[in-house]
């Protein structure tokens, strides 16, 4: 009796390793098929980017552009301010469009120009909301019309913030643009 319990025992423990080994390898397959697909996934959706980000050029010549005037806000600059200068018509930028814009950009502090494009004949292509501008833009633009000028007051922590990315630019500084939207590209 002793024995036939043993081998009865002994053929649940193989029973319960094989059933154990089986479940663990299916698991195993299983993880395995759904990275490969998240991978997939991942895959197709950087290279979807990756096209719309290089179809987001600009070749065409334009006008240039006058300087604007100075621009000093009065107090502490708290959050974006977003002003429109010049109202423009059609379609509203919205995310992940493509933006060919002109840009003046000056400090808060003293309305010392830093960088622009206006008195250049191309203008600056690239895709509002998707990171390739610092905050202030890709948040400031959204809703301005094609042909619409826009003044953003940027506050350092939707700009550079403690960076400073080039002598011009001090770490911490409130940034102010003028930025004329030319074109949404499709």
């Amino acid at each position: 009796m002793t024995a036939t319990r043993d081998r009865i025992f002994a053929w649940v423990g193989v029973i319960v390793a094989a059933v154990s080994a089986v479940a663990l390898s299916g698991a195993v397959i299983i993880q395995q098929v759904i990275d490969s697909h998240n991978a997939a996934q991942q895959s197709a959706a950087t290279t979807a980017a990756q096209a719309a980000q290089a179809a987001c050029t600009d070749k065409t010549t334009e006008s240039t552009l006058s300087a604007p005037e100075p621009y000093v806000p009065s107090g502490t600059v708290s959050g974006l301010q977003a002003t429109d200068l010049v109202a423009g018509t059609g379609v509203a930028a919205k995310a992940g469009d493509c933006l060919v814009v002109k840009y003046y950009g000056m400090l808060a502090s003293n309305g010392q120009r830093f960088d622009d494009n206006f008195s250049n004949t191309s203008g600056f292509a690239f895709l509002v909301g998707q990171g390739q501008v610092i905050q202030g833009w890709d948040q400031g633009l959204i809703g301005m019309k094609v042909g619409g000028t826009r003044r953003l007051v940027i506050p350092a922590s939707l700009a550079y913030g403690s960076q400073s990315p080039s002598p011009s630019i001090p770490a911490n500084s409130d940034l102010v643009f003028v930025v004329k939207l030319l074109r949404i590209q499709q």
